[in-house]
């Protein structure tokens, strides 16, 4: 009987203990659950494009359609001829149908113009050769002395450099933001006298990619920041 007794006392102690030991747990769990840090984590790299788009335009103008069509037609050839001549591969050419403005069409358009009609021709490099296509940009002034002014594209069709390796690189870019982001929140933790304890959220990382600057937009700056949130601990 006895012996019944003392192990029946030892359990109740035991489960006070356990208990006792849930209770302090759950206590501490309570008091830390606001102990956290949120902190970015920045990645940056600087790449040059892998792809450019060069949209070339030329126009004619006149009052004669069919002698303009003509005109176009054989700025179009010469174009396309300098471009083979200099490397590019003819399967790196789309070559747009003519664009005619009728300025007599136009309703409130001025009808003294000296000519009726605007003949705009568009022929598109699409190239991964980025440094090639550039020296060709560079060396387009020889059109010139065959008669063919090439004009600039405006907004509409700009010069435009792409990086579409992109994806390559987002592994590694993202492990330097997480840490860089962890070595943040490390030196926060110990100026708060703390230990930096497991990562309680994370995001995905923004990712963004734009021109270092204006006079070198075939450079570009890939950039990732991540928000990371850790908990802390004593």
């Amino acid at each position: 009987m006895k012996e019944k007794q003392i192990v029946a006392a030892a359990l109740v102690a035991l489960s006070i203990c356990v208990l006792g030991w849930f209770i302090k747990a759950g206590i501490d769990d309570f008091a830390n659950k606001d102990r956290r840090v949120n902190v970015k984590g920045l990645a940056e790299q600087e790449v040059e494009a892998d792809k450019v788009t060069w949209p070339i335009v030329s126009k004619e103008v006149g009052n004669d359609l069919p002698n303009l069509y003509d005109r176009i037609g054989s700025t179009q050839q010469k174009i396309k001829a300098f471009l083979l001549n200099h490397g590019i591969k003819a399967e790196e050419l789309t070559e747009n149908a003519p664009q005619v403005v009728d300025l007599n069409a136009r309703e409130y358009g001025d009808k003294n113009q000296p000519y009726r009609y605007i003949v705009t021709s568009v022929i598109t490099v699409t190239s991964q050769n980025v440094k090639e296509v550039r020296q060709i940009i560079a060396s387009q002034g020889d059109l010139l002395k065959e008669g063919i002014a090439i004009v600039d594209g405006g907004y509409e069709n700009p010069i435009k450099y792409e990086y579409v390796s992109f994806q390559a690189m987002k592994p590694k870019m993202m492990q330097e933001a997480i840490e860089n982001a962890e070595k943040t929140a490390q030196q926060f933790a110990e100026n708060s006298h703390s230990k930096l304890n497991k990562i309680v959220s994370a995001d995905q990382g923004q990712f963004s990619i734009d021109d270092r600057d204006s006079n070198t937009p075939w450079i570009k700056k890939v950039r990732v920041v991540t928000t990371i949130t850790y908990s802390l601990k004593d």
